[in-house]
């Protein structure tokens, strides 16, 4: 898994086909590299002892549950996904904005992904190709995570229907967080969400397609 992942340093927690914490979020080996920002950094403190551990909580509940979450799933504090398109503002790295608003009536996909991780660059090319075969109905925003920006402008222009922009932490909130990669919302285009995928498990593409053909009214096998 860590090799997947691009991890060549430890420590380094997974649960099933989740990265839930590498190096970096306890202020490991960052020196130059924002040392001391991780997620669970300072990593004496008990503030991040209980992140860790809710983190932890919520990916093995969601490991069990299969890597994703259903609309009407049973959730808690540490569960909890946005149940419709969050309020939010969304910056691409060409400068444009978008809003809930101009998303109306569109199937809506946000990929929390990053430069580092192959299994995000993966879904990304899955994007893509679903994205140009669905046309305008379907609206991918791919927010990037502990990214460069140059690197994600890099892959960026590999993937000309995605819309790329930088995941800031207010984003990050507004979808519940970010504790794994990739984690994946699909949004129907009344806005309620469909489902909610965290890490890459071998169905994810298929679930994903799934759940987007379904909220267009194309049948599975039309294509």
């Amino acid at each position: 898994m860590a090799r997947r992942f691009g991890v060549t340093r430890y420590p380094a927690l997974f649960v099933g086909e989740v990265l839930v914490a590498k190096p970096k979020d306890f202020g490991f080996y960052g020196k130059g590299e924002g040392a001391g920002d991780g997620r669970y950094t300072p990593f004496q403190s008990a503030e991040s002892h209980q992140r860790l551990q809710d983190d932890l909580r919520r990916m093995i509940r969601l490991a069990l549950a299969g890597g994703s979450v259903a609309p009407g799933a049973p959730v808690d504090a540490t569960t909890a996904e946005p149940e419709t398109l969050p309020d939010f503002e969304f910056q691409t790295l060409d400068g444009a904005k978008l809003t809930r608003a101009d998303l109306a009536g569109k199937v809506v996909i946000v990929e929390f992904w990053a430069t580092w991780c192959p299994p995000c660059r993966s879904t990304l090319g899955f994007l893509e190709h679903l994205r140009a075969e669905l046309g305008d109905r379907v609206i991918v925003l791919a927010a990037a995570v502990e990214s460069d920006e140059a690197d994600a402008k890099a892959i960026a222009a590999t993937a000309t229907h995605l819309r790329f922009g930088l995941a800031t932490p207010e984003i990050a909130r507004s979808f519940g967080d970010v504790s794994a990669l990739p984690t994946l919302h699909v949004f129907g285009p009344d806005g309620l969400r469909l489902a909610s995928h965290f890490g890459a498990s071998p169905t994810l593409h298929r679930d994903v397609e799934s759940a987007v053909r379904a909220a267009l009214g194309i049948p599975a096998d039309k294509r």
